[in-house]
């Protein structure tokens, strides 16, 4: 029975239905079913109505999440919505039944995210905040839903303002609304405006009632370029020169490869001045290696392509443990890549500091070194090269300058990054080893579930990070 089963049930039936087939949902693979659903606040009366509900899924291993999910109710099925339908809601009552749709997918409805914000208004459980610069935006801007999103949803008004729905929600603030709200303050150049948030009050899995960030209003920033998609020109343009090398290719990317290293260290340098910092000392190293350790263990149970590298990966785990150095720490991105960023004509930006979506928020705003987010950005210049390689399997000659390409990007990134004030991500070498070494794991335990075809790409770094490792 799929989401769009035209028999009638109850919402939780429904919501178990559909949430599987979400890009955002955390749960595919996972035995779960939905414990509440609470409606928190009534978003729209006409044309329709719809709701922001926060529902409570629980896992067959103990787990909880809480996903935000906001409906609209139709009182029969539209031809136009069918890409968004849940099924039909039966009346306890015995009355006609009511068919449920995603509401962030029909832009009737999605303005009165908009207008809230821009009023400041609040409804029910559900407060809007606007900053004074989303003042002067149009309420009555259409809405067009993101293609680009994963992990949460977001709606693009017109060619003003974009709004990101956090569709894993906690109590509390929001990482991605806090650190750009202190940079915005800063005066940091590298974020896009932020013109308000969303919140709400609901009851968490565990039975506490608190209030936690559903949403965020920024800038839409129309002529940027994010720079996945500026790397695969440059990468098409170098494949496409038969007889030259990276750096002679008109698309050579490593001039802004070195910008946004540069944009890069500003950032860090911007966070640790407004936000709690500290450093890691030889305890808390050896605890972070024992963490990678950990995480290797069960990609290795994921993906048994891992296991000839283990003994060599868990050598990179061991030297960072022996370091006798302090390493500063402060906030960091915590999911840094090419996706990440936007080229606009005079900078370089960089989204979503709400980091790994899949960690717990209080995990998120950890302390952490800042060479982690340099780790990130490197292991996307190797994707970068790499993913095109799928297609040229046994191409010597195209992996030979996909190699060249992302090692001329990789050196740029990094010496961009010395030139914006950061630390030489180089020194200590087996603290980058490290976190490369981690990223390169979890990537591998991710294609290996979800795109199989692209496992080349980090086990190529798995195999470089392992031949480094051994004496």
């Amino acid at each position: 029975m799929t989401a769009a089963d035209d028999s009638s049930a109850d919402i939780a039936t429904l919501l178990e239905r559909w949430l599987p087939h979400q890009r955002w949902f955390a749960g595919k693979g996972r035995d779960f079913r939905v414990v509440a659903d609470q409606v928190v606040g009534i978003l729209t009366t006409e044309p329709h109505p719809s709701e922001l509900t926060l529902v409570t899924v629980r896992y067959g291993d103990g787990g909880a999440d809480v996903y935000s999910v906001p409906l609209l109710y139709l009182p029969g099925r539209d031809d136009h919505l069918e890409h968004v339908y849940m099924g039909a809601l039966e009346d306890p009552n015995g009355g006609p039944s009511r068919h449920v749709y995603d509401a962030l997918h029909v832009k009737e409805v999605t303005g009165a995210w908009l207008r809230g914000v821009v009023e400041s208004s609040s409804t029910d459980g559900v407060t809007f905040h606007g900053t004074s610069a989303a003042a002067d935006l149009d309420v009555e801007a259409p809405s067009l839903v993101s293609t680009a999103e994963q992990s949460n949803t977001s709606l693009i008004f017109g060619d003003a303002a974009i709004l990101k729905v956090f569709r894993r929600v906690e109590h509390g603030r929001n990482p991605d609304i806090e650190v750009h709200e202190v940079l915005e303050d800063l005066g940091s150049r590298h974020v896009a405006l932020l013109l308000g948030w969303v919140s709400a009050r609901w009851a968490a899995p565990d039975g506490t009632k608190g209030t936690g960030d559903v949403a965020m209003l920024q800038e839409f920033l129309r002529s940027a370029t994010d720079g996945w998609a500026l790397a695969q020109i440059s990468v098409r343009d170098l494949f496409a020169e038969a007889d030259l090398h990276a750096d002679e290719v008109g698309g050579d990317f490593a001039g802004e490869a070195y910008r946004l290293g540069t944009a890069t260290a500003e950032t860090h340098q911007d966070l640790a001045r407004v936000l709690p910092a500290g450093s890691y000392g030889p305890a808390e190293l050896a605890r972070l290696a024992a963490a990678m350790r950990g995480r290797l263990t069960a990609a290795v149970a994921i993906a048994p392509a891992l296991a000839p590298y283990e003994t060599a990966l868990v050598a990179v785990y061991d030297r960072l443990a022996a370091l006798d150095v302090a390493v500063p720490t402060q906030r960091v991105h915590g999911d840094l890549h090419l996706g990440q960023v936007l080229r606009t004509s005079q900078r370089w930006v960089m989204l979503d500091f709400e980091g790994e979506p899949a960690k717990p928020v209080a995990e998120r705003e950890l302390l952490d070194s800042p060479i982690r987010d340099v780790a990130g950005m490197l292991r996307s210049f190797d994707y970068a090269s790499r993913h095109q390689l799928v297609d040229h399997p046994s191409d010597p000659q195209i992996a030979y300058r996909a190699e060249e390409w992302a090692t001329r990007n990789r050196d740029a990134f990094c010496a961009g990054y010395v030139a914006g004030g950061g630390q030489d991500p180089t020194e200590p070498s087996a603290l980058l080893a490290a976190y490369e070494a981690d990223k390169a794991v979890y990537e591998v335990g991710y294609e290996a579930r979800n795109r199989p075809s692209w496992l080349p790409i980090p086990l190529a770094a798995v195999s470089r990070l392992a031949e480094g490792a051994t004496p």
